[in-house]
């Protein structure tokens, strides 16, 4: 494997320690407050944020993260490099207890993701894809030992029944109307319901083929998982443009997205 630049170890290391504060407060008592735009907050993403920024600025490179202080957009659009952080990527999912929550860090250049962690503090795995060096996974134990990691190879055939992922938290009349024109096309899908952007794990892994978001979501939500996906051949997709997505925007909100593997894109005749 070829070295892995420093600032992807400090990265993984702050997953991996913010990862270790949010179990600790998972498995106590803990108070839940309610933002201004009704998303809940808790002591979790404070404290993991605070392990993620103090990590990352050794590597004196910009954070944009949900729970930093935003910086101003003329500021902003001049950087070359940014880092694109949900210190708890499921908070919902954190407070139902249900264990479907992640840690997301993916570093944008020229507004394109081009890698990307996503930890998952119950299971204590961690996904990572970078464009050039690949995607892997391994273990918070072996988050220092590259040479234990696993490299994930991209699937050339959807699974048979194709397999959707989507939301726990969320669903829409765009998103049935997509099913449907996928049930047209492939027959009846398999449904994968998760919370939080583990569910790029699927999509990494072969589980899932395909996963339809029309509800809102920010950059945080998704750069990571879209870095990893760009790295095993697949695609992040404006739902009506067709285009990448792309980040450090004025407005940090994302619009309606399709992402899809390698197989799916191999296969849009099926």
């Amino acid at each position: 494997m070829s070295k892995i630049p420093k600032e992807y170890m400090i990265a993984i290391d702050a997953v991996v320690k913010a990862s270790i504060k949010i179990m600790k407060v998972y498995n106590e008592s803990f108070d839940v407050e309610i933002k201004g735009d009704g998303s809940p907050l808790t002591i979790a993403d404070l404290e993991s944020s605070k392990i993620i920024e103090a990590a990352l600025q050794e590597t004196q490179i910009p954070i944009t993260g949900e729970e930093t202080k935003k910086g101003d957009y003329e500021i902003r659009k001049t950087w070359n490099k940014s880092w694109c952080v949900d210190p708890l990527d499921g908070t919902k999912e954190f407070v139902n207890r249900n264990g479907e929550f992640a840690v997301n860090i993916a570093l944008i250049e020229k507004q394109t993701p081009t890698f990307g962690l996503i930890a998952s503090p119950v299971s204590e795995q961690i996904l990572f894809g970078d464009k050039d060096l690949g995607v892997f996974t391994f273990s918070f134990d072996d988050a220092d030992k590259p040479s234990n990691w696993k490299k994930i190879k991209a699937k050339e055939s959807p699974n048979r029944p194709i397999g959707i992922v989507y939301s726990r938290s969320h669903s829409s009349g765009p998103m049935d109307e997509f099913i449907e024109e996928l049930k047209a096309k492939y027959g009846e899908p398999a449904f994968v319901k998760k919370g939080s952007s583990l569910k790029f794990f699927d999509l990494a892994l072969g589980k899932a083929d395909v996963y339809p978001r029309f509800a809102p979501t920010m950059e945080w939500d998704i750069a990571s998982g879209q870095a990893i996906l760009n790295a095993l051949g697949g695609e992040v997709i404006h739902a009506e443009t067709k285009k990448p997505l792309i980040y450090n925007k004025e407005n940090l909100k994302n619009p309606s997205f399709i992402a899809s593997t390698k197989a799916i894109l191999n296969n849009t005749d099926a």
